[in-house]
């Protein structure tokens, strides 16, 4: 077997998304091409040190990227190659600097929803009102929406791990309307014999008949039919994310704004502004699936605290 599909196999065995696989398949060609396409059984500390160099210093990549360079060329010895080799755990992984993140006010917030409509804006606006990352609120599925209890069930989401989040009140009708927009394209596929929707690990042959049941399909389903990469069989996707991070860039554009922000700056507005209104810390926490309080405590940089918090002497 070629090595790219041995890496993909054992990517799949695994359960990695389809996004981790081609990040991960990506940077290890990008590391064979680097040495000349040599094999990475020839090669050793020194190569993979020499890889990691021309990324930080002539192509000047962020350490995140760097990082996840090396997890894609550690996946690729330890686990396809089985090559336990004790340099692989002396090399030092790039320390990623503590960056503040981007957060809006209510009124900037408010500008760019203004400037969305449509699928896009209701995602948008799920993004500010429940906190979902992007690709979380792109895969809801219909049996995660709970119109009743106003809840939202974000499926693996980062680490795998699954959380319950706030559904807005104000969009319940939105998403009901959406829903019913998205029932008659699931009768459409249905008259038309369309293969069901993916479903994740051995779901499909645990539950034969659940990927053309209605409770796992799409609350925002893409407009076409597309191949999927993994199977070839031509089945309705979820909305491309890529689609909603753009249109949101349109929108912060069009609005003004006079500092950078993107469909993420959504999360952080929403997990700053529950603390602006006395929200503890613990229950964000659990909104944002985050495993650790320390990564929540973040977002009390801009609450009355620190430099925000303090008498300058100049104006006393």
């Amino acid at each position: 077997m070629k090595l790219m599909e041995r890496v993909r196999r054992e990517v799949r065995k695994r359960h990695y998304s389809l996004s981790t696989e081609h990040t991960y398949c990506a940077w290890i060609v990008r590391f064979i091409r680097f040495h000349d396409l040599r094999h990475p059984e020839s090669m050793g500390a020194a190569e993979v040190e020499a890889f990691l160099s021309h990324l930080a210093t002539d192509r000047r990549v962020a350490a995140s990227t760097q990082n996840q360079a090396l997890a894609a060329i550690l996946f690729l010895y330890k686990v396809v190659l089985g090559i336990e080799l004790p340099w692989l755990d002396g090399i030092t992984r790039a320390k990623r600097p503590a960056r503040l993140p981007t957060v809006l006010s209510r009124q900037e917030v408010a500008a760019v929803l203004g400037q969305l409509s449509g699928t896009a804006g209701l995602m948008a606006r799920l993004l500010y009102g429940s906190g979902m990352r992007v690709t979380e609120c792109a895969r809801l599925r219909i049996k995660d929406v709970d119109l009743q209890r106003r809840t939202l069930t974000v499926r693996s989401g980062k680490g795998g791990k699954d959380r319950v989040t706030v559904l807005p009140d104000q969009l319940l009708g939105p998403v009901r309307g959406q829903i019913e927009r998205a029932q008659l394209l699931y009768q459409q596929d249905r008259a038309a014999g369309v293969a069901g929707v993916f479903l994740p690990y051995a779901l499909a042959s645990t539950y034969p008949r659940a990927e053309q049941s209605w409770p796992w399909f799409w609350v925002f389903p893409a407009q076409r039919l597309a191949r999927d990469p993994r199977s070839d069989l031509l089945r309705r996707h979820h909305v491309s994310p890529k689609r909603l991070q753009k249109a949101i860039a349109r929108a912060v554009a069009r609005s003004g704004l006079d500092r950078p922000a993107s469909a993420h700056t959504l999360r952080h507005c929403f997990a700053t502004h529950l603390l602006e209104r006395g929200q503890d810390i613990r229950t964000v926490q659990t909104l944002l699936g985050h495993a650790d309080v320390r990564t929540t405590m973040i977002y009390t940089h801009v609450l009355q605290r620190g430099a925000a918090g303090v008498l300058s002497p100049l104006d006393a």
